[in-house]
């Protein structure tokens, strides 16, 4: 799918605040209501908008740590990594998880509770796990993080 400028700007829109409602979001682009559903709606047929999310307070929740889990396998067999990933992928703690290149074989982010619950977690959830060789964890002391994309893929 070829996107234009005003696609662009539907994205940079919707990015910023997935629930604009749909008369804001025609004007802001510049197009009628019905032109602007239209577009969103071939858009997300398109893939491109995969949905919606709600972010939420990890604070509200009693979480109050966050941590990322740098973890090397013993070996790099295909069914072994894919085993893992899918596993720790289920664990309610991790936020994210990146098989990477480098230093490290698996990349977590977690949130916590406490220390007591980050060693607990990293004890029960990943030390344990079949194939696990080591595991490295660092604390997250501040997070800033941005989801806009399609700003760095506009159109000139």
């Amino acid at each position: 799918m070829r996107l234009d400028r005003t696609d662009f700007e539907i994205l940079r829109v919707l990015q910023n605040d997935a629930r604009t409602p749909n008369k804001v979001l025609a004007a802001a682009v510049g197009l009628a209501g019905s032109t602007v559903h239209e577009r969103v709606k071939r858009l997300e047929a398109a893939g491109v908008i995969r949905g919606a999310t709600v972010t939420l307070d990890p604070a509200a929740f009693g979480v109050g740590l966050e941590a990322i889990l740098m973890v090397t396998l013993a070996k790099h067999d295909r069914a072994l990594v894919d085993r893992f990933m899918t596993e720790v992928a289920q664990v309610n703690e991790v936020r994210a998880l990146f098989l990477i290149s480098g230093r490290y074989d698996v990349v977590a982010h977690v949130v916590v509770r406490d220390v007591a619950h980050l060693r607990d977690l990293a004890l029960d959830a990943f030390t344990s796990r079949e194939g696990v060789e080591q595991i490295e964890t660092a604390v997250v002391f501040e997070k800033r993080e941005s989801r806009a994309l399609a700003p760095l893929l506009a159109p000139e």
